[in-house]
């Protein structure tokens, strides 16, 4: 009985650890001391996505802040009908990623990866780095390029390649801030030893 009530417990705990969002987000550093799990180790996840993608692991990883903030179940919010009934969500974009439906079961098809899942760490890491890889083979993004990477990253391939990467204010800031975020996340590896 004590044993059974010992795994329990310890499911518990480390189902929380695995789910619970980092602090201090703006250091890249700190969220890979927070997430150095045996099971869930996000540095070695990241680098494991830069190297089979060839995209820089700063610019997986603010990507990821961008689009979910490290929230593992992170959704669009809500629409609201007649201004406060919540009804549909604006897209079907969901976890770490927040890639939509189609697109992710694009990339699982692409990879074979079957098991993937969106709420999980190393699954969306790996899912960013194909998709940004798609960038640089279909747009001829530069892989260091984290400002039209993420244009292509959350307008699309189709779209980007159709307007230029001509976008809404609001599209071309959150892709400013992860270009931002990126060469930030690359000085932090740096002077902590991780790059």
């Amino acid at each position: 009985m004590k044993r059974i009530v010992f795994l329990v417990a310890l499911v518990t705990v480390l189902g929380g650890c695995a789910s619970k969002v980092p602090t201090h987000t703006s250091n890249v550093c700190a969220v890979f001391d927070q997430k150095d799990g045996f099971f869930n180790n996000w540095e070695k996840s990241a680098k494991k996505a830069e190297s089979r993608y060839g995209i820089p692991m700063p610019i997986i990883m603010a990507t990821m802040n961008t689009e979910s903030g490290y929230k593992h179940n992170a959704r669009p919010p809500r629409k609201k009908l007649f201004g406060f009934i919540p009804w549909k969500r604006r897209s079907s974009a969901y976890g770490y990623s927040q890639a939509l439906d189609g697109t992710w079961e694009h990339y699982i098809r692409a990879t074979g990866n079957r098991g993937a899942k969106r709420t999980n760490f190393a699954d969306a890491a790996d899912f960013i780095g194909w998709y940004h890889s798609q960038s640089v083979r279909l747009n001829g993004i530069n892989p260091n390029n984290a400002y039209a990477l993420y244009l292509n990253y959350y307008m699309g391939h189709s779209a980007y390649a159709r307007t230029g990467g001509r976008a809404s204010g609001a599209i071309l800031s959150a892709a400013e801030r992860t270009d931002q975020m990126a060469r930030r996340y690359d000085q932090q590896l740096r002077r902590c030893g991780r790059r």
